[in-house]
């Protein structure tokens, strides 16, 4: 594509507006209400986002997860341990999600500390998803260097055929973490540029104040 091309690329946002006494005063409330809009919608995995993490010294790197569950705690998405993500969340737990849901013309953003779920929780989702993907799990060194794909399907194949009509056990370097959000903002297109975008800032554990921001 030239540059010409991409340049003019616009697409003028008409669909929906984002008014302070239309929404929630709790973000958590009004994430849920724009979740299930999105669901029906038929948004194609309406949970998708936008994982951000940073290394200790600030490089950032970002990525495609699910969300998996969420609460007035936090957001929760599951993943190996020893993975990039995880070995910079270990070293710096300041994370960011993005959910873009381009039908609806929205965006959310958040912005929080990340932890670790409980073994319980991490335990409970491993052994609800399809067997394939926990031997997956099992199968995948995710982040490292292979020699080839077909290293990762013989590990697969193998692994497969060990606990064929056995419980597959969670690996101790998988499972979930919580993003507890300090900062959420709704982003609505609009006309002109003039987008809709509020934000809900966490004063303390039960209140947030929610503002405005210019486009």
């Amino acid at each position: 594509m030239d540059k010409d091309t991409l340049q003019n690329l616009r697409q003028e946002y008409s669909s929906a507006t984002l008014i302070e006494d239309q929404t929630s005063p709790n973000p958590i409330k009004q994430f849920d209400k724009w979740l299930n809009e999105a669901v029906e919608a038929q948004i194609h995995e309406p949970n998708a986002m936008t994982l951000a993490t940073a290394t200790h010294d600030g490089r950032p790197s970002a990525r495609i997860v699910l969300l998996k569950g969420f609460d007035q705690n936090g957001f929760n998405f599951f993943t190996n341990y020893l993975s990039r993500k995880g070995k910079e969340i270990t070293k710096n737990p300041l994370g960011s999600l993005v959910f873009f849901w381009g039908e609806l013309e929205r965006q959310v953003r958040i912005e929080g500390t990340i932890e670790k779920l409980s073994k319980e929780e991490s335990e409970k989702y491993f052994h609800s998803r399809p067997k394939g993907s926990q031997i997956g799990a099992l199968a995948s060194p995710q982040s490292q260097e292979i020699d080839g794909r077909q290293e990762l399907e013989a590990k697969w194949q193998q692994l497969e055929i060990e606990y064929e009509g056995k419980d597959v056990p969670k690996p101790s370097y998988w499972g979930g973490y919580v993003l507890k959000p300090r900062l959420i903002e709704f982003w609505q297109g609009r006309p002109s540029r003039l987008h809709d975008r509020l934000v809900y800032k966490k004063i303390d554990n039960k209140t947030w104040k929610k503002v405005r921001l210019a486009p």
